[in-house]
């Protein structure tokens, strides 16, 4: 599915996203040595058994990235100038092994950019959902979305 253009979105719009994916302790370990992340709270399950938590914690950068990637394929595939940058992000909730998440983006703002007649900034509210239904992550993201027709 290619994504949408600028024009195509709407502020206050929501996207229930239909992929999900569910998180591996293969994806957390990799992604955790990948990124040169020791944290044994990802890695070391004895010590994450003394924890609060009493197991592991998937990496919430990994989570982030996750939610974010489900997103993709109904927003913005192909018609993203660039990532302009991320804010609030936030994780109320813990992510496990075993867990399946599941994206909703809703978006927040939305304008035409000053410096490119081109493209348009679209301010975006990711969440991530655990099959509990709770609300594990949060992320606003601002992209330079290409517009279908210049503005003059």
């Amino acid at each position: 599915m290619v994504g949408l253009f600028y024009e195509q979105f709407e502020e206050d719009q929501v996207f229930e996203h239909a992929m999900s994916r569910t998180v591996t302790e293969m994806d957390n370990v990799l992604f955790s040595t990948l990124t040169m992340n020791p944290q044994p709270l990802h890695l070391d399950e004895e010590f994450a058994k003394q924890t609060e938590f009493g197991q592991r914690l998937v990496n919430s950068l990994f989570t982030l990235g996750l939610v974010i990637g489900l997103s993709v394929g109904e927003t913005t595939l192909g018609t993203t100038v660039a990532n302009l940058g991320m804010t609030d992000v936030r994780f109320p909730k813990p992510v496990f092994h075993g867990d399946t998440l599941r994206a909703r983006t809703i978006v927040r703002s939305k304008r035409r950019s000053q410096s490119r007649k081109d493209a348009g900034i679209v301010e975006f509210e990711h969440q991530g959902i655990n099959q509990r239904g709770e609300i594990v992550a949060v992320c606003r993201r601002a992209a330079l979305m290409i517009c279908r027709t210049a503005e003059g």
